[in-house]
């Protein structure tokens, strides 16, 4: 009985230091894989690591960042707009229904030109007044002259040639006033004299330039002054830009500016400016700054289409790179710079590259104005050239050379 219960007690204990040992083991383990997993990410070089001959054969050559005298600029948001004289309403003077539009939205016209007729049947009316008017002042000006050539010859009285001649001036200015009203509408008081009686009269066209907006329809009956239509000049066009308190004492009349269109592709175009409105617009502490544009090249500019301008305030020394050292990804802008170079001594070179983001300014002669978001090392040296492959191969989308 004893001897069975030493043996079970032996086997229970060397049972219990097995365990110990694998659990040991496993410690062991874990921790030697945990070493080898941080000794791995330690070793994993940051940047990009190129030899000599891979930097030859892509083209990139490295330098440090310059200091060149570069255009200082005002960066402003803005429309595009007319001036109120390059813009009309077509409007009527006398109500009526619309007989007739003769025109389309975005059609050229001319000063003049006819844009619609409106019947009235009023018009009858006045072309009536008007020849009673003019036949009875045939008869009140004989009158006139018969009497002053009796005062003329002293067979007259005065009375009665004073009554010739105020009678003679009220009908003239009444028969004035009927031929204004007829030029007006559109209508030649000549054709009137001629028996040519008119039941509508046409709506010209206010200025040269492009039919905007219809806002009638034939048929309709619109009452005098309102306005059917619009005409837009666009050969005048300018931009009303938006500068902000900060920057209005570096803002002058005469200085150039460039304009990126927004939604056109950030097409570029340039003008100057020529007037500083006095006056803060609401509550955005900005003034609207005017700029002429120069459109030698007949862009399509449309009133209403929002731009980005950059206003050229004069020169200013400022650091700057190739403009083939900035690459843009995903909104954003970078720069390489050079964080180690091995192996200058006889041995073949390598260099580490690593991808900085920076804002950029004004560019000028292949040169722009870069602005680190970081500060840069002293002497630092940055990829001059070949920025472009750096950052397909930092994406992973280079083969290796």
């Amino acid at each position: 009985m004893n001897l069975h219960l030493k043996i079970y007690r032996s086997i229970v204990v060397i049972s219990c230091v097995a365990m110990l040992l694998s659990c040991s083991g496993s410690s062991e383990k874990k921790e030697v894989d945990t070493k080898e997993a941080s000794a791995e990410t330690e070793e994993k070089p940051e940047g990009l690591s190129l030899n000599q001959k891979q930097m030859d054969a892509v083209g990139i050559e490295i330098g440090l960042v310059e200091k060149k005298n570069l255009d200082a600029i005002v960066k402003a948001n803005g429309q595009l707009a007319v001036p109120p004289q390059n813009k009309a309403d077509v409007s009527i003077l006398s109500g009526g229904i619309i007989n007739h539009i003769y025109v389309l939205e975005g059609q050229q016209v001319k000063r003049g030109q006819t844009l619609a007729t409106i019947a009235n049947q009023e018009l009858i009316k006045i072309q009536q007044d008007y020849l009673a008017a003019k036949n009875n002042f045939t008869y009140i000006q004989a009158e006139y002259e018969r009497q002053t050539q009796l005062k003329a010859a002293g067979a007259g009285t005065g009375k009665s040639f004073q009554s010739s001649q105020a009678t003679y001036n009220a009908e003239r200015s009444r028969l004035t006033s009927y031929q204004s009203q007829l030029r007006q509408l559109g209508i030649s008081p000549g054709k009137v004299s001629d028996g040519n009686i008119v039941s509508q009269f046409p709506v010209v066209s206010p200025i040269s330039g492009t039919v905007g907006h219809v806002i009638a329809n034939t048929g309709a009956f619109v009452e005098p002054g309102t306005s059917i239509m619009e005409v837009v000049d666009n050969s005048k066009i300018h931009c009303d830009l938006t500068v902000f308190e900060k920057d209005l004492m570096q803002v002058k009349v005469g200085q150039k500016v460039v304009f990126q269109l927004t939604n056109q592709n950030n097409k570029l175009i340039t003008g100057t400016i020529n007037g500083i409105n006095k006056s803060f617009e609401n509550e955005s502490k900005g003034v609207v700054v005017h700029a002429v544009i120069n459109n030698s090249e007949h862009q399509n500019l449309i009133p209403g289409m929002y731009v980005t301008a950059l206003i050229s305030i004069g020169s200013q020394l400022t650091s700057a790179v190739p403009v083939d050292a900035v690459v843009r990804s995903q909104g954003k802008q970078y720069i390489f710079i050079v964080t180690e170079e091995e192996g200058e001594n006889g041995k073949e070179k390598n260099v580490t590259f690593k991808k900085l983001e920076v804002t950029t300014g004004v560019s000028e002669l292949g040169y722009i104005e870069i602005k680190p978001l970081n500060p840069l090392p002293e002497n630092v040296k940055i990829a001059l050239k070949g920025a472009f492959y750096l950052e397909s191969k930092s994406a992973g989308g280079a083969e290796e050379e």
